[in-house]
């Protein structure tokens, strides 16, 4: 594969002091991998903490602040965890857990702090796992994520930009919805209030929403056909995703920090 240009730092400069936006994506999901993977096997309520905590900051520090980000972590990702743990706190056997102290009493339920222990312990392992996995969620596009799996990890971009054009129907469907709707209103088909006209307009909606696929996925191949899309093994590429010293710094940085971590705080015995 062939480039002639290095476009990528100066098409979208990262802002000042949020590095995670320039970063390659690979690396942003290869950094906190090994965190994830013993996540899973974590059985404590203090390596989930500490891996969460880990994440929030990486977040902050490398990530804009917005309203959405400001949603996900302060509010998604607690109540998340909050209900995910009750949950889980009800489904534990309580003959497992009855020599430990009752928390909460309805009839004849018990639920005892053991259980409460071992749900909420599960729930901080997927808060975890998912704060781990806002790192590129949040700071990663998804062409730059085709890009660097085709340049990085060499796969075949016949398969990558497919991906990608599939991926991008998503808004053109979100569009053309927003068109239709607005041509019923006009045109007086708006059907009224209640659930039954919803599923009427709903339903209305259907086939002028296919056909507008339909002429989309057409002109899409043709774009791709007039390109000599998959005629050579491959393509030069018009933006670079390159792998930097920062991203191999930034990896090494959070396995050693992860290793650390699960010895300093991985339950003994």
């Amino acid at each position: 594969m062939t480039a002639v240009a290095d476009p990528y730092a100066e098409a979208r400069p990262a802002p000042a002091g949020r590095f995670l936006y320039g970063l390659n994506p690979l690396a942003k999901f290869a950094a906190p991998l090994p965190a994830m993977a013993a996540l899973v096997f974590a059985r404590d309520l203090t390596t989930p903490l500490v891996f969460l905590a880990l994440a929030y900051l990486v977040v902050i520090v490398g990530a804009r602040w917005t309203w959405r980000l400001a949603a996900v972590l302060l509010a998604a990702v607690p109540l998340g965890v909050l209900l995910v743990g009750f949950g889980m706190s009800v489904w534990v056997d309580a003959a497992r857990v009855d020599g430990t102290a009752p928390v909460l009493q309805a009839g004849g339920w018990t639920l005892y702090s053991g259980a409460l222990q071992i749900g909420m312990a599960t729930a901080l392992r997927l808060g975890a796992i998912v704060a781990l996995a806002l790192m590129a969620g949040l700071t990663t596009t998804g062409p730059d994520l085709v890009r660097a799996l085709v340049q990085q990890l060499r796969v075949p971009y016949r398969v990558g930009y497919t991906a990608l054009a599939a991926f991008r129907f998503v808004p053109r469907f979100r569009y053309e919805l927003d068109v239709i709707r607005q041509a019923h209103r006009v045109r007086g088909s708006y059907g009224g209030r209640g659930p039954f006209a919803a599923v009427a307009r709903g339903a209305g909606y259907l086939v002028p929403l296919l056909a507008g696929a339909i002429r989309h996925a057409e002109r899409v191949a043709l774009a791709m056909d007039s390109r000599a899309f998959g005629a050579y093994p491959d393509r030069t590429e018009r933006h670079l995703v390159p792998w930097r010293v920062r991203d191999t710094v930034f990896v090494a940085a959070s396995w050693v920090v992860t290793a650390a971590l699960l010895v300093a705080v991985w339950p003994r015995g």
